[in-house]
Parts: C-alpha cells; structure tokens; sequence
C-alpha cells in the first residue's frame, strides 16, 4: 500500500513539475498573451549607460621625504588615479540633447561618456546639477536620439504598474517591472529636499539616474536610491518624482541655479505632547516661532503661534514635511496654506521669495556638511600654511570617525583650492561628498566625507 501510495505522488510531481517546466503557448483560444515588449522597445532607446571617470589623489603610505630616498621609494609614489563608476540617465529633449541623471552619478566627474543602446559613445558636459534633489541635466550632440515624454507624477496611484530601465551593476540596458509601493516617502536623505515614489521593480547599483516608466511609456521618476543590507535589490527603491526633476531642470536650463521658494519662517513639529503643553486641538503640524520681517509669510498674514497644517491642500505633520513642501517649490510661485490660530481653521495664499545663499561665514561643521559635525574650523594659524585649520574634533563625532584631527590644514576640497571658511562651504554646497586634501604634520592626506 505504500509502495502504492509513493508511486502515486511521485507520478502526481512529475506531471506537475513538466507543467512548470513547459514553456507558455505564444496564444490561448486564439488570443495573443500579454506582453511589455512593445513598450520595452518604444522607450528604451531613451534610456543612456553613463560612465564617469575621475582622478583621485593618493597619499604615501612612506612618511617623510627622507624616508622614501632612503628605501628607493619614488617621490611621486601613490600620486593619482582614475577611477571609474557607472550609472544611467534618460534623453527628455532629443533635439537639444539633454539628458537628466542623478547629481551623485556626475559629481566630481573629470569626464563622462554615455552610450545609447545602439552602441553609440558619447562625450556629455554638465548643464547643471542639484545636490538638494539629486537631479543633474546633461547635454550630448548627436542626431537621431529618442527622448521619453515626462508624465505626470502627481497623478501616479500606489498599486500602479512600472518599469524600471537602467544600466545595473554596469551591465547595460535592463529591464526591471514592479509597481509603485508608496509615495511621498521622506528621511532617505535628510540635508535634501524629497518625495520619493517607491517602488518594488528591482533597482541595483548603477541604476541610479534611470527611468521609472509607467504603462503609457512616459517617465514618471528617475531612480535614486534602494535600501538595502547588501547592496544589491531586496524590494525597496526609491525615485524623484518627474515633476520635481523637470522643475530643476527647468530652472538649472533657465537659470543655471536652481531658485528654491522660500517661506520666511522659523519652525518647529507639533506633537501631541507640545499640543498638549500648549492646550491646542491639534496634535500634528509645524508651529511657526518665527516671521521675518518683509517675507512671503509676513505679507501672507502668517503670525507666531499659528500651525500649519497643510500646504496646496496636501497634509503637513511636521517641520521636515513644510521644508520639503515649500522647499521643493520654485521662487515665486503662490503656494496655498492651512493654518490653525487658537481655535480657529484659516487659509491664506503665500507667494515664495527666493532663498538667499548663506551670507554668515561658517566656524562649525554642523553649518558645513553632515559629515564634518563634530569639528570646528579657523583660518590657517601659521603663515606657512595656506587653508583652514581644524581646531577641534568631538571624539566619536562623524568629523572624528571620517579621520579629521585637530590641527589637520585643509588645503582642498574636490580638488579645489580652499583658501577660507566660504570656499569649503561653497564645496560642500554643490556636492554632498567631499574629497578633502589634509596636510598632517610633515604628510599628506586625503579623507573622504560621505
């Protein structure tokens, strides 16, 4: 009877896994299956492989002059290096060239090629970049490019259906499908401005700049970032809305800056423990403590005290939710805000004034890069020495984890001259990594700041 019974389901096994095995009929009851090749094929030659390259600076791991005479150890022993990286980018205007990307594919570039899925190889130049919003612009010279048509990322729904096309870890032109799992996601990059669309088509390294591209072939986000333990795809990717990324490209195309709208006010999270502190009825939102004089939120009407609670009707539950809202906004334009004022649900209409760069001259890191918390800086102490100075270092601070000592002379930055506090904060500005060049004592060193 055993015996029986194992013939049984073994037979059971095979026929099922021969089903499996068999490949799908090209047709059922005449009727073709469904496929995304035909789209595939419409949008992918939008899609470029980006290959950046860069030099690096190497310091000697062999001391002093002295030191290296003495063992045969040529001076220029460590020197530079060119280093390589990959990413994607998507062809918008294929009459002007311009290509959009990520501002972390091409930042430090020394020169950047792309190739269309043709084979083609292309010299690109920057147009312009945004390390706030992680958009670049890029511009090629080429006839008969393909662009792709920018969708409307507004009206992209959890649960649609999208393809990812990107060049992941370097292998060129893929396709990945998924659908969007969420929006307005935030906290992926806390000094930039963000609304990601995230999504579970797969995104690897070298993905980054692609296309996130929805059933009707237009482009509705250019990936951006994965979370993830290895490195490698486990569902959770993320992608800048194209709407935002065809703001910044605008304005970089108009411009060369990007002009962010500005709102005039100091704020902080409302939470149910402050609402409470407080005796409002209100347990989410951002409480203005302050109003500049003259600013947008002035001749708004806006006042200390009052909590906004929303902006052009989408939900505002706390500081990092308004910054994003008004931040992602252009100078200039009219934003319409939600506001509670004692027991009282207002409205008024705000028109944005541009944000203005940093006038005050930095002395701490935390005013500098999220990297170089910890540390504080002065000009150079000695005549001899051209830079800024550390003066000190919190122990265990990300400025001390990163490598920075006190009394380290920083010379450079990104391979550019830094000569006073505003050359490293101008540096800092425009790229969210930082290559500093360190004179230590008698040797130099070059840190990396992520």
């Amino acid at each position: 009877m055993k015996s029986r019974t194992r013939l049984f389901l073994t037979a059971i096994l095979l026929a099922v896994g021969g089903a499996v095995a068999a490949a799908l009929p090209a047709q059922v009851n005449d009727e073709p299956l469904p496929s995304l090749a035909p789209l595939v094929e419409r949008v992918t030659p939008a899609v470029v492989n980006i290959r950046v390259s860069q030099t690096v600076s190497q310091s000697s791991p062999f001391g002093d002059d002295a030191f290296r005479r003495f063992f045969g150890i040529p001076d220029n022993y460590g020197g530079s290096r060119e280093v390589a990286s990959a990413g994607s980018g998507v062809i918008v205007d294929a009459g002007r060239g311009y290509i959009l990307t990520n501002h972390h594919v091409v930042e430090s570039a020394d020169e950047i090629q792309v190739s269309l899925i043709t084979g083609e190889i292309l010299d690109a130049e920057i147009v312009g970049s945004d390390a706030a919003t992680d958009i670049a612009v890029l511009k090629v010279d080429s006839d008969g490019l393909t662009e792709m048509p920018i969708g409307d990322s507004e009206i992209v729904r959890v649960g649609d259906f999208v393809l990812a096309i990107g060049n992941p870890f370097g292998l060129g032109h893929t396709v990945t499908s998924g659908i969007v799992s969420a929006l307005g996601r935030t906290g992926i990059n806390s000094t930039g401005y963000e609304d990601f669309i995230q999504t579970d088509a797969s995104i690897n390294p070298g993905n980054s700049g692609g296309a996130l591209v929805n059933m009707r072939g237009e482009l509705v986000g250019i990936n951006s970032a994965i979370i993830s333990r290895s490195g490698g795809n486990v569902g959770i990717g993320f992608a800048v809305p194209a709407t935002i990324a065809s703001s910044v490209m605008r304005q970089l195309l108009d411009f060369g800056e990007v002009r962010r709208g500005l709102l005039g006010v100091s704020i902080q999270t409302i939470d149910r423990e402050i609402a409470k502190a407080l005796e409002i009825d209100v347990d989410s939102g951002a409480l203005i403590s302050m109003v500049e004089p003259g600013s947008a939120a002035e001749e708004a009407g806006l006042h200390v005290d009052d909590i906004i609670v929303e902006v052009n009707k989408e939900k505002i539950s706390g500081a990092a939710e308004l910054r994003n809202a008004i931040g992602l906004k252009g100078s200039g334009e009219q934003v319409d805000i939600k506001y509670v004022r004692g027991t009282e649900t207002r409205t008024t209409t705000a028109t944005l004034r541009q944000q203005a760069q940093r006038s005050v001259i930095p002395t701490s890191g935390v005013d500098i890069h999220p990297g170089l918390v910890g540390a504080e800086f002065a000009a150079a102490s000695t005549t001899s020495s051209r830079g800024i100075e550390v003066t000190s270092v919190v122990p265990d601070s990300p400025a001390a984890q990163r490598g920075l000592q006190a009394g380290d002379i920083i010379s450079a930055a990104n391979r550019r001259d830094v000569r006073k506090l505003e050359d490293l904060a101008a540096i800092a500005a425009a790229s969210s990594r930082l290559f500093l060049l360190v004179q230590r004592g008698d040797r130099a060193i070059l840190l990396q700041i992520r």
